[in-house]
């Protein structure tokens, strides 16, 4: 999935730990990671490390570059659902990179503020916006054409709800949510889902054996990057447990219903383009069905104003760090409306 990603924006690395290993637990990530790092820091001994997100390999770099006296710029600090296990194990991650940064770019105003309340200094919390909204508006294609032979064959004049179900803390629960998914098309008959199954083994088995065969439900691999914008642009309802379409789908238009008992996007919840559902099928199948015979509550939703950026946060990052090193203008903070 990285090389996909990797090769639609020309980037190759300069070096690649290639840590990843089939059925790898969360503890080979961080040893493979730290024993990884530990050359490359040696040798390269860079200013600052810049870290992204809350993944077990953010984390675990952000350690190594803390053992090796260097400095961590956290790109997307201060999400936090103030739940420790949910999501696992990423909100675990992000609080304990907040411990290790020396520099915090945070998406939003609200971001800062919990880590203010942490102890934080604000001096050095950046309010940037998000990445993935910068990529996001640099990939979506007016009349886009498909490359995906399913996408392709799909008549998108059929309302589209798009689904991607991969967290852990919902992998007992999958087939109770597919369940509702299938109900949803049954009810419909509009309606088509297209269903983008993660390669997690456990995903894919339960996802065929619900889903699978069924009318009008097509399941695909993860398509690539610039695909699946442009499947989310042309989608009318997004169901995810997944955080950064929580941010994505907003800034295309599409509501986005959420299949987790918490999550760290507070800001979308209150502005309207999120709906925080939970993952019982009874709660999936009501939500979806109130958003597809409602019209004022899809409308309400899909014109809710997005709060997570405006595709100026990479050059917002770019400015803080000429402050810190060149003691260059500070950016002013990106305000969410």
């Amino acid at each position: 999935m990285l090389d996909q990603v990797l090769e639609l924006f020309a980037i190759t690395p300069d070096v690649d730990l290639g840590i990843m290993k089939p059925s790898q637990t969360l503890t080979d990530i961080t040893r493979n990671v730290l024993g990884g790092l530990e050359e490359v820091f040696r040798k390269i001994q860079p200013d600052i490390v810049l870290v992204h997100g809350d993944t077990s390999t953010a984390f675990s770099s952000a350690l190594s570059a803390f053992y090796h006296g260097l400095k961590v710029g956290h790109i997307e600090a201060g999400l936090r659902s103030f739940t420790r296990r949910e999501p696992f194990p990423e909100e675990i991650n992000r609080r304990l990179i907040s411990q290790l940064a020396d520099l915090h770019f945070a998406p939003t105003p609200v971001n800062k503020a919990n880590l203010i309340l942490e102890g934080t200094s604000a001096e050095s919390i950046y309010v940037t916006g998000n990445t993935v909204i910068d990529s996001l508006l640099e990939m979506v294609e007016e009349g886009y054409n498909f490359q995906n032979p399913v996408l392709q064959s799909l008549d998108f004049s059929k309302r589209t709800l798009l689904a991607e179900i991969h967290r852990r803390e919902n992998l007992e629960k999958l087939e109770e949510i597919y369940s509702g998914l299938l109900e949803i098309v049954e009810r419909f008959a509009d309606v088509q889902l297209i269903y983008s199954v993660h390669p997690n083994p456990r995903v894919k088995e339960a996802a065929v054996k619900v889903l699978g065969g069924k009318p009008r439900i097509h399941l695909i691999d993860p398509p690539a990057y610039k695909e699946w914008v442009n499947l989310m642009k042309r989608s009318y309802l997004i169901l995810t447990d997944s955080g950064g379409l929580q941010e994505e789908a907003p800034s295309l238009g599409v509501p986005v219903l959420v299949i987790r008992d918490v999550t760290e996007r507070t800001e979308g919840v209150r502005a309207g383009t999120l709906r925080l559902i939970g993952s019982e099928k009874e709660s999936v199948v009501r939500n979806a069905a109130e958003l597809l015979t409602s019209g004022a509550a899809y409308e309400s939703m899909r014109n809710s104003q997005n709060p997570y950026g405006d595709g100026n946060a990479s050059l917002r990052i770019k400015e803080a760090l000429l402050h810190c090193f060149l003691q260059a203008k500070k950016p002013q903070d990106y305000i969410a409306l």
